[in-house]
């Protein structure tokens, strides 16, 4: 799944993206301005996921590239038909610089992909606390235009879910792309990091109907 075509909500940017909404006057506060705060907040975890995912996969791509060659050189020497190859130690010194290097792009995903749960889990604090400060009554005030607060926690729930899965797939790649002597294997590697096959489009449609809801969006 790809997320594009979206742009940031950080309200520090000095320029405002098409579609964005000025709040209203007076400001939200309290539980409304947490959740609103909440939304953009993963709106741009997704934006710097989607980042840090395109640039993982750039450096996939030369890793893959690296090992198919070292492979090739590899059963050359096994049939006894290989040339020397004088650059054999210096390719596989830069096949270990690369998988460093794409090992600390997989942390900072990781790091995202945490702080979208502990999104989630504002959320759910939010729902906890408009229940305790509901309690007794037959339903709590919406606070935007038709969501109760509990439908931004379980929404949440599900596109946070899916990244866990999908990091977890991104560890096995990186813990095995540098390693397994299957080419084609490889190209599944390659082809699973970039289409992210956990995250699917549904998420665009969670993603947009936050910002709809919560007036990032015009409606």
């Amino acid at each position: 799944m790809r997320y594009t075509g979206i742009h940031s909500l950080d309200n520090s940017l000095p320029g405002k993206s098409p579609g964005f909404v000025t709040p209203k006057r007076p400001a939200l506060t309290g539980s409304a301005r947490k959740i609103k705060d909440n939304v953009a907040d993963w709106h741009n975890l997704m934006l710097k996921w989607e980042n840090l995912n395109d640039s993982a996969f750039g450096l996939a791509s030369k890793i893959v590239n690296l090992r198919v060659s070292l492979l090739s050189y590899e059963k050359m020497l096994v049939d006894d038909t290989s040339p020397t190859n004088e650059n054999i130690h210096q390719d596989k010194e830069e096949l270990e610089r690369m998988c460093s290097e794409l090992v600390d792009i997989l942390q900072s995903m990781h790091q995202i992909q945490m702080k979208m749960e502990k999104l989630t889990s504002t959320f759910k604090g939010v729902c906890d606390l408009e229940a305790f400060q509901c309690r007794g009554e037959a339903s709590c005030p919406v606070l935007f235009h038709t969501w109760p607060t509990s439908l931004f926690y379980e929404t949440s729930q599900k596109m946070s879910d899916m990244y866990k899965k999908e990091m977890s797939l991104k560890r096995t790649i990186v813990g095995e792309i540098a390693h397994t002597p299957d080419q084609d294997l490889l190209m599944v590697y390659l082809s699973c990091w970039l289409y992210q096959p956990y995250v699917d489009n549904s998420i665009k449609v969670l993603l947009e109907s936050m910002l709809l809801e919560t007036g990032h969006r015009a409606i």
